[in-house]
């Protein structure tokens, strides 16, 4: 069925989206949107990707009631656990997709971008999987804070590549496979987020809409209803949480809460909450929301996690906040430090850096007793562990 929050015929999600890309690059984008929504509908890619899920990311994943976080704030508090995932995010919901397109495509050599490591383990893991090269680009500011994610990306053969310009974060790695992409334009390049230019959004928020397509049926399992009263999900790009939200678009009883990282603060200058600090402008081949000063020019973000480390928002996130579709909030790192201590503590699951901020807004809301809250657990802390124990002294 379609709805006003799906992309129209050119790309657009309201005012944002579209494709802003080199003319290099144009036929390699122009096959890809004219055949993603067929391969994607097709029953053999269904029925290999449903496979693959299944059997090798170990999907459905759990939706659990987290008891004592309930105890505490007062709702019914479910976590919905890609944490559990192969890889340890929902990122590899994904890279098996876009993999399996890039295959029938007949594309054998593909190049990533990475922040905090996940969505490049996750393409690498693939590419081992199915044969394929890799080369994920990395800023080398992340690669120093994602050490084993790093690890584990050089042993599941993939080339990383540091980029050493910019804030040398996400931004800059995307910069970076961006340019490989135009020099380079027979490789496929597995965008991680719903950014870059059409049809990239789109294809990315179709892959992950398997979270939210499993919470209406496991809450209606656990609660007899296929609706939650509020999703929370955390926003850099924004993929995890246009995977939670999906499903529940159009069902406007249903609070959709993005969490942005607002670093020291939101108006410290350290800061990545973009619907608070952006304006519309163009970023990576989309025209989106965007950190930018009086010329245009990218304000370099900044978060203690390295997947919210980013000056933008995906365009369909853009058209949610314009359209008040969905809350935007935010917490700066010491809230979301407080939330992955909590968390561990009271259920005794370690949070990723970035799902931690989706928790940290659970202080700052009135919630009800009957309130049935889905949090979108979008990754393990295994990565983050060193960060972790830094402050936790503090």
């Amino acid at each position: 069925m379609k709805s006003k929050f799906h992309p129209d015929k050119n790309g657009y999600f309201g005012q944002f989206g579209g494709a802003f890309i080199p003319e290099l690059l144009y036929p390699n984008v122009k096959e890809l949107e004219d055949n993603y929504i067929k391969i994607i509908e097709s029953d053999e890619f269904q029925k290999e990707y449903k496979a693959l899920l299944k059997d090798y990311v170990g999907r459905p994943s759990p939706l659990y009631f987290a008891k004592r976080l309930s105890e505490k704030y007062g709702a019914h508090i479910y976590l919905k656990r890609e944490d559990l995932n192969h890889t340890g995010a929902h990122k590899v919901n994904n890279t098996v997709g876009q993999i399996l397109i890039a295959k029938k495509l007949g594309k054998t050599n593909i190049i990533a971008e990475t922040g905090a490591g996940q969505h490049g383990v996750a393409t690498a893991t693939v590419c081992a999987l199915m044969g394929l090269d890799c080369t994920v680009f990395m800023g080398e500011k992340d690669i120093e804070r994602q050490a084993p994610n790093v690890a584990r990306m050089k042993m599941l053969g993939a080339k990383v590549v540091a980029a050493t310009s910019g804030s040398k974060t996400l931004k800059d790695a995307t910069n970076e496979a961006i340019r490989f992409w135009i020099q380079n334009p027979e490789t496929f390049y597995l965008i991680g987020s719903v950014v870059g230019p059409h049809p990239h959004p789109d294809m990315v928020a179709r892959l992950q809409a398997v979270i939210s397509e499993e919470m209406k049926w496991q809450l209606k399992e656990k609660t007899g209803k296929e609706n939650p009263d509020t999703i929370i999900a955390c926003v850099g790009g924004g993929s995890n949480a246009a995977g939670a939200f999906y499903h529940y678009f159009d069902d406007t009883d249903v609070e959709l809460i993005a969490v942005e990282a607002a670093g020291l603060g939101v108006n410290s200058g350290e800061s990545a909450a973009t619907s608070q600090l952006g304006e519309v402008g163009i970023i990576h081949g989309s025209k989106t929301i965007l950190m930018q000063d009086n010329y245009g020019q990218i304000v370099e973000p900044y978060s203690i996690s390295a997947g919210l480390d980013y000056p933008g928002v995906g365009p369909l996130h853009a058209y949610l906040f314009e359209s008040g579709r969905a809350k935007f909030m935010n917490a700066t790192d010491k809230e979301a430090l407080a939330a992955a201590y909590e968390l561990t503590k009271i259920e005794g699951i370690i949070p990723a850096l970035e799902s931690a901020h989706a928790l940290a807004v659970l202080p700052k809301m009135k919630l009800k007793n009957n309130q049935v809250v889905v949090i979108n657990l979008s990754g393990r802390g295994d990565k983050d562990l060193e960060t972790y124990i830094k402050h936790l002294e503090e």
